[in-house]
């Protein structure tokens, strides 16, 4: 079955650099659409980033030209490079392969001011 494990998540502080990834198994992520998505608490699950099978990417708005989506395909593993950090984006991560519907269990981030 498809599994996914997050992993990179700790405490920053505003301004500070995070480098979260998502080792894949049961899955191939080079042939997959595989996307990155947050929830803070008390909110709902918002989408952050999404590499397609095509090496696309795109961006929610509030982390466009911060965070950056990235394949490794030799390790079956996506990154989401996060720089420039604020508070706002304190939450816990998840990865999701979106045609399996298929969630990891999440990466908490927290970011100090």
């Amino acid at each position: 079955q498809v599994q996914l494990v997050e992993s990179g998540g700790g405490l920053v502080q505003a301004g500070g650099s995070l480098r979260l990834s998502c080792a894949a198994s049961g899955i191939t992520v080079s042939v997959n659409a595989m996307g990155w998505y947050r929830q803070a608490p008390g909110k709902q699950r918002d989408w952050v980033a999404t590499v397609t099978s095509a090496g696309s990417t795109s961006y929610s708005d509030s982390v466009k030209g911060r965070f950056t989506i990235a394949r490794d395909n030799g390790a079956n593993t996506v990154h989401l490079q996060m720089n420039s950090l604020k508070p706002e984006d304190t939450a816990v991560y998840y990865c999701r392969a979106i045609s399996r519907g298929v969630w990891g269990q999440g990466t908490q981030v927290t970011v100090s001011s």
